[in-house]
Order: C-alpha cells, then structure tokens, then sequence
C-alpha cells in the first residue's frame, strides 16, 4: 500500500468517525449520558439506604486528628474558638450598623426641630462621643479579625481586614449628608 492510499484512508476513517471522537472528547457529555441511560433503566430505583436521611454527623473535610475533639465540641454544644470568634465579629458588626442606623434616625428628628444654640453644642458633644466610641468598636474588631484569621485553620476561611480610617469615614460621611439633608428639609418646611 503507497503511503497516499493510507492517506487517504486514515481520513476517510477520520470523516466516519468524527462525531463519535467529539462525542468522546466531552467527558462531561459522555458521564450525564451515562447516567441517563442507567435512570432509564432504573439502576437508581431500590439503592440500600432509600428514602432515609444521610448521616452527616462526620465532616469527612475535618482532618482525621481533628475528628475526635470536634466531635466532643459539638456534643458540649460548644464550636472551635475561630468559629466563636467569627460569630461575634457579625454580632458586633451588626450592633454598631444598628447603632448607627438609631444614630441617624436621632440626627434627623434633631434638626427637623430647629433646635437652640445650647441643644446644638450638647448635640456636637454627643456626636463626637459616639465618633469616638464607634472607632473604639472599630478598633475592637479589627483586632478580632486579625485573631479570627490567627486562628482560621485555612486562609481560605479568613476574613479581609478593615482599614479604621476608612470605615470612620464612611460612617461620618453617612451621619453628616443625614444631618445635611435633615437640616434642608427643615428650611423647606419653613
């Protein structure tokens, strides 16, 4: 057989082929197809264990050593301390965004009411008390995080830090456009 005549085989062959080979090629294709075709001929239908629920007691992601001392955390109704920590980095997150939000709220009511020299002096006392209180908090949690992510058994877990600065800001900019916009509202009303 000339090396041409083999050619041209090998592509007619190819030609013939060609949608079996690009079916081939897709593994995913080939696996749902699979199991498509043992649906319909029941090989799911009767498996041990139908119907009942799965046992999820053990994590099989928990490194074997770990095992144990979870397991007897979970009993005591107790989480592994990054866990705990990361529950309470939400709480506070979620008190001082609740904080704020009241803060706000009083802002508002405060200068709709026209209030006199002596209330705005004790009112610019009681903003920069709650300024500095919610950079303390701030603070708080940003050292919270950095153990949270100390203790974080993988990176993946962890959390981004915070910059104090500029959640500071953010929170000042969000009470005094308040203040801004309560004390504009006031004028209209007029």
């Amino acid at each position: 057989m000339s090396d041409k005549s083999l050619e041209e085989e090998i592509k007619i062959k190819a030609r013939e082929n060609r949608k079996i080979a690009r079916y081939m090629s897709s593994t995913q294709d080939l696996v749902e197809e699979q199991i498509r075709k043992a649906q319909a001929k029941g090989a799911f239908n009767h498996l041990e264990g139908e119907g009942t629920p799965l046992d999820l007691e053990e994590n099989p992601y928990v490194p074997a050593e770990l095992r144990m001392a979870f397991k007897i955390l979970k009993d005591n109704n107790f989480a592994p301390y990054w866990i705990e920590l990361g529950k309470d980095i939400d709480s506070d997150w979620n008190r001082i965004a609740d904080e704020v939000h009241k803060f706000k709220r009083y802002c508002h009511i405060f200068w709709i009411e026209k209030p006199g020299a002596i209330a705005r002096r004790r009112f610019n006392k009681k903003k920069e008390m709650f300024y500095y209180e919610k950079r303390l908090e701030l603070e708080k949690i940003e050292k919270k995080i950095i153990d949270y992510n100390l203790h974080c058994p993988t990176f993946r877990l962890g959390r981004p830090g915070i910059s104090v600065e500029d959640e500071m800001q953010t929170l000042i900019a969000g009470v005094e456009k308040e203040i801004h916009e309560a004390i504009n509202a006031g004028r209209i009303c007029e």
